[in-house]
């Protein structure tokens, strides 16, 4: 497997832009010598630490499964404020502990709910919130995507989540590994207690109909794992099959020792810019023809553990 030599990370960033303009001119001077440009999982295995910004223990959701399986969950309350608000409050509340995954649809999403939905909730908590399917636009800058998208009038990234915009609103896609909260039938908005994660193709018509209010960091293959349900949407026919819920806790409230460190990559960064060009642009020695374009949600904002 080629591999780059060891650098110094805050030069990474700048060798990758020093290489992709000596393409050109390698390609003319050794024309019988194929030159791969680095692929997506090098430019983030080599991005400097200028890139990466780090997840504060407080939008953070640790999601331990009855197996022992956890979960990590980073919140947006920039994109729905009183949505999150009632998840910090229901996790500080233990409200999931001892509850269950009840729903595993088959490339939809996995769903999972509080021990007891009828107990008093939380101090603070509002029960009927409003609809946070999008919000006005002012004060985000977006990196766009730069192809077209079905969905949206334009696509990219807000610091950090991939959304869509009409130029005065902006939305968070339902992307892989997206959370967003159930709800019923309109006007009904969902109040926290029920969330889902998405765990197939990006289900996007589900778009600015429902509150997303973050993302699955680092576990998302323990659901994507889970037996799916065989009653009708993917529930489980028979509550004896659910899957328990250990745990779903405020990372903050946590002992330091137990508080996930994590970092994403920040999209207004070089290192994304060549991350999402080579996404799009696949010249690594397995692809043939590359596409040049990709779709928002297959440009996944890469995550890692703090160095």
């Amino acid at each position: 497997m080629r591999r780059f030599p060891a650098c110094r990370a805050p030069v990474a960033a700048g060798m990758i832009a020093v290489m992709r303009r000596l393409l050109p001119i390698l390609a003319l001077l050794l024309p019988n010598v194929a030159i791969a440009a680095p692929s997506p999982s090098e430019i983030v295995a080599h991005a400097p630490g200028t890139a990466w910004a780090d997840v504060p223990a407080d939008r953070l959701l640790v999601m331990t499964l009855g197996d022992g399986a956890q979960i990590v969950i980073e919140l947006a309350p920039q994109f729905a404020p009183v949505h999150t608000g009632n998840i910090v409050h229901l996790a500080r509340a233990h409200v999931w502990d001892g509850g269950a995954v009840i729903r595993v649809q088959d490339d939809y999403v996995v769903q999972w709910a509080p021990r007891d939905e009828k107990a008093k909730p939380p101090v603070d908590f509002v029960a009927h919130p409003p609809a946070e399917y999008d919000r006005n636009r002012q004060g985000i800058a977006i990196r766009p995507l730069g192809f077209s998208d079905p969905y949206a009038p334009a696509t990219g990234f807000a610091a950090g989540w991939p959304v869509g915009t009409d130029g005065n609103r902006v939305w968070l896609a339902h992307c892989y590994g997206m959370i967003g909260v159930a709800r019923d039938m309109p006007p009904d908005t969902g109040d926290g207690q029920e969330l889902y994660a998405v765990n197939g193709e990006a289900p996007r018509q589900l778009d600015r109909n429902l509150a997303v209010v973050g993302r699955v960091l680092t576990g998302m293959e323990h659901l994507g794992a889970l037996p799916r349900g065989t009653a009708a949407l993917g529930f489980y026919a028979d509550k004896a099959q659910d899957i328990a819920i250990r745990s779903i806790s405020l990372a903050v409230d946590l002992p330091r020792a137990q508080q996930p460190r994590l970092q994403v990559m920040r999209t207004d960064d070089a290192a994304f810019s060549a991350y999402l060009d080579a996404r799009a642009n696949r010249t690594d020695p397995f692809f043939v023809q590359p596409a040049h374009g990709v779709t928002l949600c297959n440009v996944p904002v890469p995550t890692r553990r703090k160095p």
